[in-house]
């Protein structure tokens, strides 16, 4: 073991090693060879929520949460994938693609996407096991999107750099998978930088690295439910923000996406736009500027200005974006309620899911403690709760 590793650290590498050294044996067991092995993470997002789409600014940060995808060359143009999570294998041909509507779609819409940037696979082998939860926003799809592009890639001998692999990645899931996100989870899966935030351009693509403040934790709450609307509303939204945009191009011709606007220019064009379409576009303006304050006051140290600014975040998202739902609501009202708790928001697309909360370290023990125990009171529900730090971004894995 790496004596400069902090115990930390350590326990992290050990349970990575060992959670390798199993899909390798399933590997073997399945196709009956050694194979290739890439990870990427799953994200928070600390503030910042559905503006990347909006080309906007966003903050958010990998979590020690990961996919792993074991991959060996085929040599018939089929790629067979095993899903460790699923119990389930799924095949498809190249040359004669089609959705299966299910987890494969992820897989085979980046090996298209990828052909159609010009790679050419033989075919391939796949065995993909998560540890990121489906459905929690914790952006499971990216992590397997990702990690898949780095299995594929690697069977082949041209570079890609990590920005065009996001790019492609996140075609894959507008295109084919059909949802249409932003690029922030596939960038942040690609680039993040362990102990850090990272704050986004999602038009400019220009990034900046913010330590997560010393003495705090990334404290991830799952709800343990997702609404059987998320993903559709997901589109209505993106929609309805589009259609804002063009209403308000009428006044001012420079606009081209919400990320054009300021609040005061909203206000003056407020007439245009149907009630919830101004709502909407509302919340967009005004998170774009609270990330600019967040990242203003993770320069000087002010914590209480940040958590001041991630609640204002999550009432918007509730009020204005109309994506959040009672037990979010709950979780949130029970994190803040919590000493040592800065800040407390939804993360992820909304209607369920998870909750990040910037906590102070000495703290921890009494948030698990209470907020566990309220939210099963009130709902009869034990959530899920993960101590997290911001962890690297993707990467082929090699044993220490």
């Amino acid at each position: 073991m790496n004596p400069s590793l902090t115990p930390v650290a350590q326990s992290r590498s050990a349970r990575a090693a060992a959670r390798a050294a199993g899909i390798q044996k399933l590997f073997r067991k399945l196709y009956g060879e050694d194979c290739r092995l890439f990870r990427a993470p799953g994200r928070i997002n600390l503030i910042g929520e559905h503006t990347d789409y909006n080309d906007g600014l966003v903050m958010p940060a990998a979590v020690d949460l990961e996919c792993w995808v074991a991959v060996a060359p085929a040599v018939d143009r089929t790629i067979t994938v095993h899903s460790d999570n699923f119990s389930e294998t799924r095949m498809f041909h190249l040359d004669r693609p089609g959705a299966l509507d299910d987890w494969s779609d992820y897989v085979q819409g980046v090996a298209l996407m990828l052909e159609k940037a010009g790679c050419h696979f033989p075919g391939a082998k796949m065995l993909v096991s998560s540890e990121v939860p489906v459905g929690s926003g914790l952006s499971s799809s990216a992590a397997l999107e990702v990690s898949t592009g780095l299995a594929l890639l690697s069977l082949l001998s041209t570079p890609w750099p990590r920005l065009r692999l996001a790019q492609t990645c996140q075609r894959a899931e507008n295109e084919f998978v059909g949802a249409r996100c932003g690029i922030m989870d596939q960038f942040v899966s690609c680039h993040a930088k362990a102990g850090h935030l990272v704050m986004l351009d999602c038009r400019s693509l220009e990034h900046r690295f913010f330590p997560v403040p010393a003495d705090t934790c990334l404290v991830i709450s799952n709800t343990m439910v997702k609404h059987i609307n998320a993903a559709g509303e997901y589109n209505v939204r993106r929609a309805e923000c589009e259609e804002g945009a063009r209403l308000l191009a009428c006044g001012r011709r420079e606009v081209s996406s919400l990320r054009d606007l300021e609040l005061k220019d909203l206000d003056r064009f407020e007439k245009l736009l149907p009630p919830a379409i101004y709502k909407r576009c509302r919340h967009v303006v005004t998170e774009n500027q609270r990330v600019l304050a967040a990242a203003a006051a993770l320069e000087d140290g002010d914590l209480e200005r940040v958590g001041s600014l991630m609640r204002a975040s999550h009432q918007s998202l509730s009020d204005d974006y109309e994506v959040s739902c009672p037990e979010l609501n709950l979780m949130v009202e029970l994190a803040s309620a919590v000493k040592g708790v800065y800040g407390a928001r939804m993360t992820g697309g909304g209607f369920g899911g998870c909750t990040v909360n910037l906590v102070d370290a000495k703290s921890v023990g009494e948030f698990i403690t209470s907020v566990t125990a309220g939210y099963q009171a009130r709902l009869g529900i034990i959530p899920e709760i993960w101590v997290t730090s911001a962890s690297e971004g993707a990467g082929r894995w090699e044993p220490s």
